[in-house]
């Protein structure tokens, strides 16, 4: 029986042996995402036949999801690895910050500051944490914590609503949609799109390049 509710296992350097993809298709995953942000081509096209080849041997329909890396839209890194934003907190996403405290962090997309104004919600680490824009000032944005919980190293951030203006589809995606091709992707995931034209780029690079 073919089930429309999918159970997704991110496969990484730690779970790509044999034994623990079948322990995880037989747990009931029966989509692997592979993390385009890591790894090389050769690395990805490697775990998706050997986790094809488990699924046949044990009679198992598995599909391989390609998530590509996307614009660098992420803050930089902490001094110690990690710090916890409370609700009500003053937080500054500083585009010249170097390693981050509690006070301030780095950005990898330095023109977040050109993309935002006052009463901006942004969305950090997959919407777990919520800061709204009070004020910009050269390359400082200064927010207030809405939501808070824990902020480490390199976790994305998005505008809510959209609006940044950074490319959906980076050169080194374009190369990955043809690894995600070649390698016969079942899904392929895009990161940070604004708009309907960025999936449709997307689809027209992997039919182009036979996927």
């Amino acid at each position: 029986m073919i089930r429309s509710t999918k159970i997704v296992a991110t496969l990484g350097p730690s779970s790509s042996d044999p034994v623990t993809i079948e322990q995880l298709l037989n747990a009931g995953v029966n989509v692997v995402r592979l993390n385009f942000s890591h790894g090389t081509a050769e690395d990805h096209i490697a775990r998706a036949n050997l986790v094809r080849e488990i699924a046949r041997n044990l009679g198992r329909p598995v599909a391989v999801l390609v998530d590509l890396q996307g614009p660098k839209i992420r803050v930089g890194k902490f001094e110690h690895g990690k710090i916890t934003l409370n609700k009500g907190d003053k937080f500054i996403l500083d585009a010249k910050c170097e390693l981050g405290n509690q006070e301030r962090v780095g950005l990898d997309y330095k023109e977040l500051p050109n993309d935002v104004e006052p009463g901006a919600i942004l969305l950090l680490n997959d919407g777990m944490i919520k800061l709204e824009v009070n004020d910009v000032r050269g390359h400082e944005v200064f927010t207030t914590v809405l939501l808070g919980g824990v902020l480490s190293n390199n976790k994305g951030i998005n505008r809510q609503g959209g609006g940044l203006t950074a490319p959906a589809l980076t050169a080194k995606d374009m190369d990955d949609i043809k690894t995600g091709a070649k390698l016969g992707a079942d899904y392929m995931a895009v990161s940070f799109p604004k708009s309907g034209a960025d999936m449709y780029m997307a689809r027209t690079l992997l039919h182009a390049a036979g996927g």
